[in-house]
């Protein structure tokens, strides 16, 4: 009766260290997880290029006329996010070729392209320069809204990404990366 008593304990504490180590499994990573992100560690993989605007800044009632003399629609029915192109004082021949990066850059895109509308707003450009850059729109920044993100060299651009609600979410600042922002709107136009 002992030895069956003994067999019984022996089952039972086994049982109990399996299920211990069951819910350590999934106890543990979580524990692990929670600590690094109290430590503010981020994975490489995860952090977006362009540098996130925290809160983000609600741009809807922020009048842009564009060249068409029509006034931007931040809520769009398409669901388009728009990526603003901020040049500093001049846009001469630097960021003309910028822009037309940027142009380029949006078809690589494919079928999520359309989700992208590309808006300059700037001093004004020849008409031959927008021809040669559609879909690129021209727009003007009526209340100088968007005045602290632009480009601060002459010749220089910057960039800010805009929500299809209607909200700033990430800038872009001159000297950026176009492969950045090529990894970045994947993520967000899907």
């Amino acid at each position: 009766m002992s030895e069956s008593r003994n067999d019984a304990n022996a089952v039972r504490n086994r049982n109990r260290w399996m299920l211990i180590g069951v819910v350590a499994v999934f106890v543990v990573p979580m524990l692990i997880a929670f600590a690094l992100n109290l430590s503010g560690y981020r994975p490489e993989g995860t952090k977006a290029y362009g540098t996130l605007i925290d809160p983000p800044r609600q741009v809807e009632a922020v009048p842009v006329s564009l060249a068409g003399g029509e006034k931007l629609v931040w809520r769009n029915p398409q669901w388009q996010w728009t990526l603003l192109a901020l040049p500093g004082a001049n846009c001469a021949q630097q960021c003309q070729a910028a822009l037309g990066e940027l142009v380029r850059m949006r078809a690589t895109l494919g079928r999520n392209a359309t989700r992208v509308r590309l808006v300059y707003l700037g001093p004004a450009l020849p008409a031959d320069t927008f021809a040669a850059l559609a879909p690129l729109q021209a727009g003007s920044d009526d209340t100088s809204a968007f005045a602290d993100l632009r480009a601060k060299g002459d010749d220089a651009l910057a960039l800010a990404l805009v929500d299809p609600g209607g909200f700033l979410m990430m800038r872009y600042a001159e000297g950026y990366d176009l492969g950045g922002v090529r990894r970045d709107l994947p993520k967000v136009v899907k």
